[in-house]
């Protein structure tokens, strides 16, 4: 027989354990980090003094968020090492388990030897539809064409695949050469984009360095904003069926699918 005041002291201690336990909150997922694949800067005579032209790339290893507000920090520095420009610039939000290219420039009095770019980390959001729902907008008939001056002109024509129009997207290119490696690249905009009426984009990418070598141009587009709200709402939509004219042909009189060949038993 357990005494009365051990029983009591029992009561007491699963009453706090209880009361711990239901205070507990659940563990977040740990989320990786934002993480900068490639970025290129060029520096240029201009009449204003210089201008600073940058590219990159940035990934989200995060399967289940967008990664938003985000950020870019670039900063050129002089030959002594004193800061000549800098620039912030905030980023579209980069999808789930996807990437984001990103362009721009700014000018500097000083011509800056050594640019870097970075980034603040980002602030998370779940998606409210898997990866797979977010389906990037289609590219085609692109168009690279070198201009005297050395610039290079883009064209070419971006669809949306979702039912709702697209009120605004960034239209990025990026530069490489036969290696891959990225040279440069250059943004424009694209508004009240329907399906099935693909607008076309013109884009001007400057300031590549001298005896740069274009073999390839890679175009994407992606929703404006800092937040995810803009593509999420496009998925929630839904997507333009993928067949969407009705056979013009006869169905079969038989369905020979269904018959079992000689000998096939």
């Amino acid at each position: 027989m357990i005494p009365r005041s051990r029983t009591v002291s029992l009561l007491a201690l699963g009453a706090i354990c209880l009361a711990a336990c239901s205070t507990e909150k659940p563990s977040e997922p740990q989320l990786k980090p934002l993480t900068l694949k490639e970025q290129v800067s060029n520096v240029v005579k201009s009449p204003d003094g210089y201008t600073v032209n940058w590219a990159g790339v940035i990934a989200n290893a995060n399967p289940w968020h967008f990664g938003e507000h985000v950020v870019a920090t670039v900063v050129g520095r002089d030959a002594a090492g004193a800061e000549v420009v800098k620039m912030e610039q905030p980023l579209d939000a980069v999808p789930p388990g996807g990437s984001l290219a990103f362009t721009g420039q700014a000018t500097a009095a000083q011509k800056p030897v050594k640019v870097t770019i970075g980034y603040r980390p980002a602030q998370w959001r779940p998606a409210v539809r898997i990866a797979s729902a977010f389906k990037q907008f289609p590219v085609s008939r692109v168009q690279t064409l070198p201009q005297k001056n050395g610039s290079y002109l883009i064209t070419g024509y971006i669809a949306n695949p979702y039912q709702l129009p697209a009120s605004t997207l960034v239209v990025n290119a990026l530069l490489r050469d036969k290696g891959g490696k990225l040279l440069g690249g250059g943004s424009t905009f694209a508004d009240d984009v329907k399906a099935g009426r693909p607008p076309r984009f013109i884009l001007t990418i400057e300031g590549l360095p001298a005896g740069a070598k274009v073999a390839r141009t890679e175009v994407t587009a992606r929703t404006w904003g800092s937040t995810a709200r803009p593509f999420e709402d496009l998925a929630l939509g839904g997507a333009v069926p993928l067949h969407t004219i009705k056979p013009s042909t006869a169905p079969f009189a038989v369905d020979r699918g269904s018959q079992i060949l000689p000998g096939k038993q």
